[in-house]
C-alpha cells in the first residue's frame, strides 16, 4: 500500500514546525530527524518505505530550516530546548511513546532524547553522527578529528559563514553536498529543492545557530550520559565530516547497541544506501 506525503504544521514547545507525516493514522509513530544543511527531504526514501511497512512517520523541518520558525536568539538552539521541540510533536500526535531516528545533528538530539527521556522512545536509530560525549573527546584529543571538523569554528562567527554560504545562489552548500556525497547522490532538481529551502527568511542563520548554540556556554556543553534503550548505529565509512572509530567509541555508551558500517557509504548513506537503511530500520524496529 503506498500513502500521500502530507504537509501539516503543528505547533510544539512554543514555536510551529512543518512536519511531513505519511502513513496509516493509526499505526506506531517514528520520527525522522534531519541534519544541517538538510530539511524534511532528506528521508524522502525513509518516508515512504516506513509507511508501507505500517508506520505513522513524521519527518519535521526542525526550528530553524526551511519551512519552520526560526527563533532569532542562539540560545533557542540548544540541545535541551530541541529535544523540547520532538516531545511536543509527540503530544501533537497523541502518543506517549515513539521511535526516533536521527542523522547528522538530528542524530545529536535523538542521542539526547534517549539518555534524557528513555520513558518516551521504544528505541533509537543514528546515522552518522557519535554520542556526544564521543565527539567531544574526540574533538579534544584527536587532531584528525579535529581537522575533519573545522568548519564548527568557523560557524561561530558572525554574519559570515551565512554571507559564504549563501554567496552565488548557495554555491558553497550545493558543492558541499555534491562534493562530500558519491557521485549521483544528490540530483540537479534535489539541489533545487535545497536551495529552495534554504532561500527562506532567517534559513541560513537558524541553520547555523544550532553550532552557534553547542559552543556558547562559558565552554560547558550538555552533559549526556549513557543510554539504556536498544540503539541501532548505521555508519558510513566514507565520511568527510567525522572518523569511523567514533561509532565504535559510542557503542561503549549504550546498554544495548548495534553498529553496522556501510564500506562505500559517505555522511549521506541514508540516500546513497536508502534500500539497505529501510531494510536495518524496519528489521530494528521489528514490525508495526
Amino acid at each position: 500500500m503506498t500513502f500521500d506525503l502530507e504537509h501539516h504544521f503543528v505547533s510544539t514547545n512554543g514555536i510551529t514546525l512543518h512536519v511531513v507525516q505519511c502513513g496509516p493514522p493509526a499505526g506506531p509513530l517514528v520520527v525522522l530527524l534531519h541534519g544541517f544543511p538538510e530539511f524534511w527531504y532528506g528521508w524522502r526514501h525513509q518516508l515512504t518505505a516506513l509507511a508501507a511497512a505500517g508506520y505513522r512517520v513524521w519527518a519535521p523541518d526542525q526550528r530553524g530550516y526551511n519551512l519552520s520558525d526560526k527563533p532569532a536568539r542562539v540560545a533557542d538552539y540548544r540541545l535541551p530546548t530541541l529535544g523540547a521541540d520532538v516531545l511536543g510533536l509527540l503530544e501533537a500526535a497523541g502518543q506517549k511513546t515513539a521511535v526516533v531516528v536521527g542523522h547528522d545533528w538530528g542524530a545529536a538530539v535523538a542521542w539526547w532524547l534517549a539518555a534524557q527521556h528513555p520513558d518516551r522512545l521504544t528505541r533509537v536509530a543514528m546515522l552518522n553522527v557519535p554520542h556526544p560525549a564521543v565527539l567531544g573527546r574526540a574533538l579534544r584529543r584527536t587532531p584528525r578529528q579535529l581537522l575533519k571538523s573545522w568548519y564548527i569554528f568557523f560557524f561561530q562567527l558572525p554574519w559570515l559563514p551565512e554571507k559564504l554560504f549563501g554567496r552565488r545562489h548557495f554555491r558553497f552548500g550545493r558543492g558541499a553536498l555534491r562534493g562530500t556525497s558519491r557521485l549521483g547522490t544528490f540530483s540537479a532538481d534535489d539541489l533545487r529543492r535545497y536551495t529552495t529551502a534554504w532561500s527562506q527568511p532567517g534559513a541560513l542563520t537558524g541553520m547555523i545557530n544550532w553550532y552557534r548554540a553547542a559552543f556558547r556556554r562559558g565552554g560547558r556543553r550538555e552533559k549526556i550520559g549513557r543510554v539504556s534503550i536498544p540503539v541501532r548505529l548505521l555508519w558510513g565509512r566514507q565520511d568527510a565530516f567525522l572518523e569511523p572509530i567514533l561509532a565504535e567509541l559510542s557503542l561503549q555508551e549504550c546498554e544495548q547497541g548495534q553498529l553496522t558500517y556501510f564500506d562505500s557509504a559517505t555522511h549521506w548513506l541514508h540516500q546513497e544506501e536508502s534500500a539497505a537503511v529501510n531494510h536495518l530500520l524496519l528489521d530494528f524496529l521489528g514490525g508495526a
